[in-house]
């Protein structure tokens, strides 16, 4: 599913080259649930970015799905970043003039899928996150939770092999969190692949398995 050989990446703050990412090796099979955990300033934010194909990378190798990614290739991450992987993220990036139901059934209508069949699909994935009564609701009509709900039914219409959540709970309460991660668990039941960036330990344990990132090194073994 997802092969992370070697990864390096750097960054040049003027003359200064900052090592972020060192020789990173991550495999996560089909059907997996993979927390990476790591305090602010490990790495884990630049490692996501790159699983998400949303940055490149120095040197190293990167397979998701069967494809290689060739960082220098940038039409070929745009491809596969929209078409393999759904992305949750802290802030929930709703277009606020939208209802839920236009909400999920963009990306869709985007790739030129046939309305109707988008509109089925999108009932379909706002159905799986509980909110089947809300569907004519505008975002700021909706408690933080039941907006995070908004955008894993948006990440879940496309079907990708890959969710991808950064900090998906990092702005909700402590039961709101709770419901957010039992739906995740739900959703990797029914066979879907999640890899979710956290720096907090509760959050993290909600996974299958947690691999540790550290002055941009990961590890299967939290380190002092």
């Amino acid at each position: 599913m997802i092969t992370l050989k070697n990864i390096n990446k750097s960054y040049w703050i003027g003359e200064n080259r900052l090592h972020v990412l060192k020789d990173v090796n991550l495999t996560v099979k089909q059907g997996d649930f993979v927390t990476i955990l790591g305090a602010s300033g490990s790495g884990k934010s630049t490692l996501m970015n790159i699983i998400g194909c949303m940055d490149n990378f120095d040197s190293g190798s990167y397979e998701l799905d069967g494809l290689s990614i060739t960082p220098d290739d940038e039409d070929r991450m745009a491809e596969i970043r929209n078409h393999k992987i759904g992305f949750i993220f802290q802030k929930y990036h709703l277009i606020p003039q939208y209802d839920v139901l236009q909400n999920v059934v963009m990306p869709l209508l985007i790739r030129g899928v046939d309305r109707k069949q988008a509109i089925e699909r999108a009932y379909q994935a706002i159905e799986m996150v509980n909110l089947s009564e809300r569907t004519d609701h505008l975002p700021n009509e909706l408690s933080g939770g039941q907006q995070q709900r908004v955008a894993i039914a948006r990440a879940l219409i496309t079907q990708p092999s890959l969710l991808l959540a950064d900090e998906p709970t990092g702005a909700l309460d402590s039961k709101t969190s709770e419901d957010i991660l039992t739906l995740f668990k739900e959703l990797n039941a029914k066979g879907n692949t999640i890899i979710q960036i956290s720096h907090d330990v509760k959050v993290a344990q909600a996974g299958k398995r947690i691999v540790y990132i550290k002055d941009g090194v990961l590890s299967d073994t939290e380190s002092d």
